[in-house]
């Protein structure tokens, strides 16, 4: 009897050791497994952070004049910081002139696509006017580095190389204009003048009232909302925004028809002028050119414009805005609302008028001679 139960003892001994090992060999397998899960799972969230990565980074400009860029065919000067800035001069040469303009281009143009003043105007009046292709646009050297301080500042130091004198007139248009709002505050001493054309409006302005400014972004396509908000809030995401394919980016970017206002479409056949120039307006890539104008222009700001004081407080100068009530790109509200903070504007709200108002005919002998003349 001893022995027998000494038997059944040594058997359930065995199948003990037999169940431990089945259960150390299982739990060992599980071990392997979940370790081996783990490393596929790192080595798949590694390979998704590299491309989400290489997604949002941009590609390196193609810099004018270097070994892989585009060649250079207008004169240009260097700037203090080594960069370059192409220029283009219009009217009558500066040394007969009695009044010298420097030319703001909008989003997506260049040095070309100046204010159409006449020559007639231009001859009777002593009109200098010059051009430049703001940073990272036509065939000047990008800035990583822009803000609106600096463009005002590169403004300043083109107008010296050029001998404009002590002062000289500004105008911008669109995302030029805006560039204006900078000039007006840092370097309001060297304006003998400034003239706004629809000037862009960055909805986060400090000062800028929420009901206004909420107007003004919701009278924008959805899809515009969604990429100056991009710009503004998170603007390492600028690049790749407006560039993949799942939601639609900036609808001006893609140059859509649906942001022109009925007197813009008639205007459009006047773009047929850009053709033997517009493959050299982005020529240097989107990025530094139209995602970094996104960037600045709807970016964190240091000042607003309703903070600016009168650059001319004993009427030696003034300051004009224009503005179509059917803008469909830069909305009327914001600008109605600058106007009347800032009393010491000339504001020129034309009804019916969209947003590329400047190009209509005749339109820009208007502008010159409200700046110039106060007519």
């Amino acid at each position: 009897m001893a022995r027998a139960n000494r038997k059944v003892s040594a058997a359930s001994a065995r199948a003990h050791t037999r169940k431990s090992k089945q259960r150390s060999s299982s739990y060992s397998s599980f071990l392997s497994s979940s370790g081996m899960l783990r490393k596929v799972s790192l080595v798949l969230l590694a390979g998704l952070i590299a491309w989400v990565y290489q997604a949002i980074q941009p590609p390196p400009p193609k810099i004018c004049g270097s070994s892989d860029g585009p060649s250079i065919t207008s004169p240009r000067i260097k700037l203090s910081d080594g960069r370059h800035l192409a220029y283009k001069e219009h009217g009558v040469p500066k040394e007969e002139a009695k009044y010298k303009i420097v030319y703001v281009h909008g989003f997506d143009s260049c040095r070309h696509d100046a204010l159409p003043m006449s020559l007639e105007l231009a001859e009777e009046l002593g009109v200098y006017l010059v051009s430049f292709d703001r940073p990272g646009y036509g065939e000047s050297d990008p800035n990583p580095r822009r803000t609106p301080k600096s463009t005002a500042l590169d403004i300043e130091e083109l107008a010296d190389q050029l001998k404009l004198g002590s002062k000289f007139y500004v105008i911008g248009f669109s995302m030029g204009g805006q560039v204006i709002w900078g000039c007006l505050k840092y370097i309001p001493h060297r304006l003998a003048g400034a003239t706004l054309l629809t000037p862009v409006v960055n909805y986060w302005w400090p000062g800028l009232p929420a009901n206004v400014s909420r107007v003004g972004y919701k009278q924008q396509l959805v899809q515009d909302k969604w990429a100056v908000g991009v710009a503004h809030y998170f603007p390492w995401l600028t690049y790749w925004w407006n560039t993949q394919n799942w939601f639609p980016g900036s609808s001006v970017i893609a140059q859509s028809l649906d942001i022109f206002s009925p007197q813009d479409r008639d205007l459009l056949p006047k773009f047929q002028a850009r053709e033997h120039y517009v493959a050299q307006i982005r020529q240097q890539g989107n990025f530094e050119s139209l995602h970094r104008d996104m960037i600045v222009g709807f970016g964190t700001w240091e000042f607003a414009p309703m903070d600016l004081d009168n650059p001319f407080p004993k009427n030696e100068g003034s300051v004009h805005l224009w503005q179509g009530d059917q803008d469909w790109i830069v909305p009327v509200g914001p600008q109605r609302y600058i106007a009347k903070q800032l009393p010491w504007i000339h504001y020129h709200e034309l009804a019916g008028a969209g947003h590329m108002f400047p190009i209509a005919d005749g339109f820009g002998d208007s502008i010159v001679k409200a700046l110039l003349l106060g007519e």
